[in-house]
């Protein structure tokens, strides 16, 4: 069960979001998007716009884009373009102005709206639990129930009880009957730990049906949190081994095959609410293993430790440019960066795609293990046109706006997510450019890395 973190504050009072200091006017962007990123004088973190043809034929100009019905269309195109000049320029909010002919131009959201299929899944613990390896019907209707008293405590006052009075006896049910079936989809390896966990799991249900019937509301979501953990770790031991082959050109990287959870402390500065915070994130090597892999090595070389905060506008929080004239980390034993490939993993798949985009392989309605839903969801930036560009340089997606809604936002499948902050997230948006990171340190999962470089000397 992770620990909760606490957030030293120097006084109450509830945290500022950051504001961009200037809004972007779309009368002004270029209508080519190449030739306008190359005017853009920023390094880090750029979206990448083409136009293919179902054959995958690249094309060479928005000319010959348009004349063809092709997939991914030109407003989409214009929409990838205005994403890129608000990430650049630090916009919060990346909806269109009422500008005087802003009524001329076509709305955004109706075709990205084809793409959501449902409620989209914001809680980082449930996007964890649903991106594990496993395939166990009877666990994942304990899980349900147990995550809708989220939207059952939205109700007020004690009127919300009987909707999470519901919730438990489902789960309950769902324990009981599904129980052999439970534990029969759990590794042979792990079958010990995780009979512990049920055990533990079917006694909180009824400790937490007693705080229903005490109408003690104030304790069903802490109850609540520390059941969805058990069940994280029921799923956790049905996980057999790495499910996949890595592919062979990356297989000497280091390689995260399973999780890790690294704690980051950070101290603020200039801020009268916050004076320091540690910041919980689990790294998922199942659908990421070259990424996770890659930061867990640099966390162990203490890489990021006594780093700034480069970036903080409201949209995203990033670190990871090192000193210097280098964009990234330089390998001591090649004198030379160290980058990965572009690495998304797609439900549906067995193993993650490497090296080109979903756009670029033609997948656009194609939903990402990992998607960009939560609130500090974890991701690395690379060079806009250089897809296997990454090297150190993270980033934590804040806000969502009418361009990056969650299920349809358009980092999907075009950045490698491979991580969320699972405690304390919503203290990312009070971190300012200049924040120091005082350290990161792997608490669990280290044994999961293979290929450490760190232990290499030199």
């Amino acid at each position: 069960m992770a620990a909760i973190i606490s957030c030293r504050y120097n006084f109450c009072s509830s945290p500022q979001p950051i504001k961009a200091s200037k809004p972007i006017n779309p009368n002004k962007l270029s209508t080519n998007f190449i030739s306008f990123a190359h005017t853009l004088n920023d390094r880090r973190f750029r979206p990448k716009c083409s136009c293919k043809d179902p054959r995958g034929v690249q094309t060479p100009s928005d000319k010959q884009c348009g004349q063809k019905d092709w997939i991914f269309s030109l407003k989409e195109c214009a929409i990838s373009m205005a994403l890129a000049v608000g990430l650049i320029a630090g916009v919060p909010t990346l909806g269109w102005p009422n500008y005087s002919n802003a009524a001329n131009a076509p709305p955004v959201l109706p075709d990205l709206s084809v793409l959501i299929s449902g409620p989209p899944i914001k809680d980082p613990g449930t996007l964890l639990r649903n991106a594990l390896p496993i395939d166990n019907k009877a666990i994942r209707e304990v899980q349900k129930p147990l995550e809708d008293i989220t939207d059952s405590l939205k109700v007020v006052g004690l009127k919300a009880l009987d909707s999470v009075e519901r919730n438990v006896r489902q789960a309950s049910r769902a324990v009981k009957q599904g129980r052999s079936l439970i534990v029969s989809g759990m590794a042979k390896s792990k079958v010990d730990h995780g009979i512990e966990l049920l055990n533990k799991l079917e006694a909180g249900l009824d400790e937490l049906q007693q705080i229903v019937e005490d109408k003690n509301r104030d304790a069903v979501a802490p109850k609540q949190k520390e059941l969805l953990n058990y069940v994280g770790g029921v799923e956790e031991d049905m996980v057999d081994g790495f499910p996949y082959e890595v592919p062979e050109e990356y297989q000497s990287m280091p390689l995260l095959k399973g999780r890790a959870t690294v704690d980051m402390k950070v101290k603020v500065k200039d801020n009268p609410n916050l004076d320091e915070c540690t910041f919980r994130i689990v790294l998922d090597g199942y659908n990421a293993p070259v990424t996770a892999g890659n930061f867990i090595d640099l966390v162990e070389r203490h890489f990021y430790d006594g780093m700034e905060i480069q970036r903080a506008d409201g949209f995203v929080v990033q670190t990871g440019d090192p000193e210097g004239p280098a964009e990234g980390f330089i390998d001591p034993s090649k004198e030379k960066t160290r980058t990965i490939p572009l690495e998304i993993m797609v439900d549906g798949e067995k193993a993650p795609f490497y090296g080109e985009t979903l756009e670029e392989l033609g997948l656009y309605k194609a939903q990402t293990k990992l998607p960009f839903n939560a609130f500090g969801t974890m991701a690395m930036a690379r060079d806009e046109f250089e897809n296997n560009s990454a090297s150190s340089q993270v980033f934590w997606l804040l806000k969502e706006s009418e361009l990056t809604p969650s299920n349809a936002n358009i980092l999907d499948g075009r950045y490698a997510v491979f991580g969320f902050v699972t405690e304390n997230q919503d203290y990312l948006a009070d971190l300012k450019v200049g924040d120091v990171i005082e350290s990161m340190q792997v608490v669990s999962g280290l044994d999961n890395l293979v290929n450490p470089s760190y232990k290499i000397a030199g």
